[in-house]
């Protein structure tokens, strides 16, 4: 299955993120409106149970009210009651004698109680003496509804007769209905806009994001010098300029690589094409050209045992812990140095000025750069070495003194790089390997005059307190002694 089969089912961020922002608006929307319906709703249906009620104690005010005391018969109670009733909008009202409507206000009313044949047989069949309120929701029609009994004792038949008043709950809700709909079209509306503005807003915010997927297509082993663009100041530009940073640590890793498998190539082909040479021209009937070839060919071998050595110790120092600090004490450690420095052939050791300093260090690395410090010595400067350390500020100064011919003043950056060999020979790695040591811990490695006498004074400047992303110091005043 291809890459762009894959990507095409693959749901982009910036759709996911249009209908996040969109699902949430609309169930904020949702909730918002269905919130508000719920409670007018409540309120339409209280306000008309409140008016059923005002009506309710306006009959019984008026059926106690009557002419001097008292009714001729319930039916002139019941006219009374239903003459002077005022029905409000979307309500009817009537008189109800013998189970049938036999009287109505004198005003057109919203509601007739004959649209609902079956509204009265409902309510004469459950109502009693007590006046009864309930709802009506049958033949098309959902009503609410007070049914008030008028009873009076001695009446001319009959002695009781019925007063109700009604209301039209679906007219009632009609407005809110209207304005529920209106709600709902405005929400889509809000919803639209709101997901046309997070569709836009996305795209200009993962423009960069694109981009950056772009040009990881496009960058390659071979293509590592192409660079995102940085706009702006938020999280997505930050992101650019780390990406920048790993491309820029990629391109200097890819750099290191060939540059490594070009110099290693090199550093090889010089020792194999002189063993080639002379076997190829090697006497075998010769006795003493055998054992001369044999002696170069093992000189050769062991020259380059030495650079596979120095290339294993140099690639482990570029590793992710190349170094593991811990606090140590720079006058012990430096003691201990100078003791195994006194067992490399050659050397001659004498201890100078020791500083008395804690400082967190990688003890093993450092010996390992000094020692191969005092090693340079003992190749290049005689043999005679002095070794010491010094405090300045919040630096600490290792450093080893021989007593050779010094290191000219053109040469002292470029000795410390990589398979530089001097006319003394040797894998070309010992120096460059103690200036990794040095960075490794935040400092640097470098190279001056003593302060009296030839020679040279190698030292490595490393911090006191734990600063990662420490600049090293460069000065080299506090070298001397």
């Amino acid at each position: 299955m291809s890459t762009t089969a894959k990507r095409r089912r693959i749901v982009s961020v910036r759709t996911r993120i249009v209908a996040t922002i969109t699902l949430v608006a609309a169930v904020g929307l949702m909730a918002v409106g269905a919130t508000l319906y719920i409670v007018e709703h409540g309120k339409v249906l209280t306000q008309i149970d409140e008016r059923l009620e005002a009506n309710l104690e306006s009959a019984r005010f008026i059926v106690e009210q009557g002419p001097n005391g008292t009714w001729a018969s319930a039916t002139a109670a019941l006219e009374a009651v239903v003459q002077r009733m005022s029905p409000d909008d979307n309500t009817g009202a009537a008189g109800i004698v013998n189970d049938r409507i036999a009287l109505v206000p004198g005003v057109p009313l919203d509601v007739d109680l004959l649209d609902a044949p079956g509204f009265v047989d409902h309510l004469t069949t459950t109502i009693n003496s007590e006046p009864r309120r309930g709802t009506y929701a049958e033949e098309g029609v959902t009503w609410r509804y007070v049914g008030i009994p008028i009873t009076l004792a001695g009446s001319p038949p009959p002695e009781t007769v019925l007063f109700t008043m009604v209301c039209d709950v679906n007219a009632e809700l009609e407005e809110l209905n209207e304005l529920a709909v209106l709600y709902v079209v405005t929400a889509s509306i809000v919803l639209a806009l709101t997901a046309v503005t997070a569709w836009v807003v996305a795209g200009r915010l993962l423009r960069p994001l694109r981009h950056m997927r772009r040009t990881a297509e496009r960058i390659s082993a071979r293509s590592l010098s192409e660079r995102l663009p940085v706009h702006g100041r938020d999280d997505v530009s930050e992101l650019a300029g780390t990406m920048n940073a790993m491309l820029d640590r990629l391109d200097a890793a890819m750099d290191s690589q060939r540059q490594l498998v070009s110099d290693v190539g090199h550093e090889l082909k010089t020792p194999m094409t002189i063993v080639r040479g002379y076997l190829e021209v090697m006497d075998p009937l010769d006795p003493a050209d055998v054992r001369d070839t044999q002696d170069l060919a093992i000189d050769e071998l062991d020259r380059m045992a030495q650079l596979v050595q120095d290339l294993a110790s140099a690639a482990r120092l570029h590793g992710p812990a190349p170094v593991s600090p811990v606090a140590v004490d720079a006058s012990d450690l430096m003691h201990q140095i100078i003791r195994k420095a006194e067992g490399i052939e050659g050397a001659t050791v004498t201890a100078g000025p020791i500083a008395d300093v804690v400082f967190p260090v990688d003890p093993a690395r450092v010996t390992q750069a000094l020692l191969q410090l005092a090693q340079n010595g003992v190749t290049h400067g005689g043999g005679q070495l002095e070794m010491g350390s010094t405090v300045q500020d919040d630096t600490v100064y290792l450093w080893v003194r021989d007593h050779g011919s010094g290191v000219p003043l053109e040469k002292r950056e470029t000795i410390f790089e990589r398979f530089y060999r001097s006319e003394a020979g040797g894998s070309g790695l010992g120096l460059n390997i103690v200036d990794v040591i040095a960075r490794a811990h935040g400092g640097t490695a470098g190279v001056t005059d003593p302060p009296n006498g030839p020679g040279s004074l190698f030292y490595l400047s490393l911090p006191r307190l734990t600063h990662p992303e420490r600049t090293p110091a460069h000065g080299v005043d506090s070298h001397r002694r």
